[in-house]
């Protein structure tokens, strides 16, 4: 599944909605350039699962949690030199939970991630306009069904 978006705000409204949708136990795996909007579809899903808490991207101290309709793990592994760190600090406690998983720079410690999960990455589109983005959605796994309810 593909969006290209023009706003922050369309960004915002495609992880809310997918926010509304997610299930006990999904892990969503985000990547994309620094400042493509990561961390705005993860505000955006947070609103979705009805955390009103402020979401700030958790560069510094690896992981955030907030609590909604289900509990959110929020993490950032940007600065993770070695996937060893983050198995340390109970990395498969957090997604093998009944909580929501979002893993921005996931693919730094993909060998710690079970193959059924959700694929996204957000890609600056400089040629279109400075606000323009690629949102590519790919689900691995029968669970995930949902994903083709997103509409922008």
């Amino acid at each position: 599944m593909e969006f290209i978006v023009d706003s922050v705000e369309k960004t915002l409204n495609i992880g809310e909605q997918f926010g509304a949708l997610v299930k006990e136990g999904d892990i969503i795996c985000i990547n994309g350039d620094l400042g493509a909007g990561k961390t705005h579809f993860t505000k955006g899903l947070a609103k979705g699962l009805g955390i009103t808490d402020y979401i700030t991207s958790p560069t510094f101290n690896i992981l955030n949690e907030y609590n909604g309709r289900l509990k959110l793990y929020h993490f950032d592994v940007y600065r993770v030199n070695d996937p060893d760190e983050i198995a340390a600090i109970g990395f498969d406690d957090y997604i093998f939970s009944d909580s929501v998983s979002v893993i921005e720079w996931s693919n730094y410690i993909d060998e710690l991630i079970p193959l059924e999960r959700i694929n996204l990455t957000i890609t600056k589109l400089p040629e279109l306009g400075d606000n323009y983005r690629k949102i590519v959605i790919n689900s691995i796994g029968n669970r995930y069904d949902y994903v083709k309810e997103i509409k922008i």
